[in-house]
């Protein structure tokens, strides 16, 4: 598939998606949300894509949504952008693969509802952050009111979503919405340094964690407890478990498959 508003490579074994309109600080119009939607399902389905990277083209990650296609919309049309960008932004919270946003500048409404999305936030010193939805009458409409409290807690969420200001990628670190704040010449360097680090896990056993931490954020404690306990059990009829147990008794660095099955062999 040719893409027109993002960029998709796969170098080794990671898939990088950038958004590609710069001119317009990479707002998401319908065509982006589409090609995104593409590009993250050709990486799910990708054996060898082991880690998803999201970043921006030029000096933003995304201003959000692109508000010149919002006038004359009707009721239903808006109901229909809006569960568009939200299926998006939960499809990647699904993926069974670690998702890296990669926050080279600003990240605004959707932009931060976007980053929210992705398991980890790597941030330029440079970047920001922000849900200014208020300020063009609108609230956040992408998860941001649901996300952005699981992250920083109510009261500093209420705040930002009432103001509409935008906070510094240091600030954002304090609160505990960035992962990580890094200098803007040694992002991409960090982010590679990262990928590198989980190049050595089991892709089954990333999944399986990553879904796994993600439920006990939609349920209660016991329903989330119970969830884990039968991921747990999954593992010890997989490959990579076997495989892990065999190195380590060996004294060697494993060999993962990604495999849920058990060889016959």
């Amino acid at each position: 598939m040719k893409f027109q508003t993002i960029l998709y490579e796969k170098p080794e074994n990671a898939a990088w998606i950038t958004l590609n309109r710069p001119a317009k600080l990479n707002a998401q119009n319908a065509a982006m949300v589409s090609e995104l939607f593409a590009a993250f399902e050709d990486a799910r389905l990708d054996d060898q894509v082991h880690l998803i990277v999201l970043t921006g083209n030029g000096r933003a990650f995304s201003s959000g949504a692109d508000i010149t296609e919002f006038p004359g919309l009707e009721m239903t049309d808006s109901l229909k952008k809006t569960k568009g960008v939200y299926r998006l932004y939960q499809f990647i919270r699904d993926i069974p693969k670690p998702v890296v946003a990669m926050v080279n500048g600003i990240a605004l409404g959707g932009g931060c509802e976007l980053a929210m999305s992705c398991d980890i936030i790597m941030a330029s010193d440079e970047a920001s952050f922000g849900q200014p939805e208020i300020n063009v009458g609108a609230i956040p409409g992408g998860g941001g009111t649901q996300i952005l409290p699981r992250l920083i807690g109510e009261k500093r969420a209420k705040e930002l979503i009432f103001s509409g200001e935008q906070i510094t990628a240091e600030e954002a670190f304090r609160m505990g919405l960035v992962n990580r704040v890094v200098p803007a010449g040694r992002l991409k360097e960090a982010v590679k340094e990262f990928a590198e680090k989980l190049a050595g896990k089991s892709p089954f056993m990333l999944g399986l964690a990553k879904l796994a931490v993600n439920r006990t954020l939609e349920t209660h404690l016991s329903a989330g407890l119970q969830t884990e306990s039968d991921y747990v059990a999954m593992t010890f009829c997989s490959e990579d478990r076997q495989e892990g147990a065999k190195a380590f008794m060996e004294r060697r660095k494993p060999g993962y498959t990604g495999k849920q099955e058990p060889s016959s062999g």
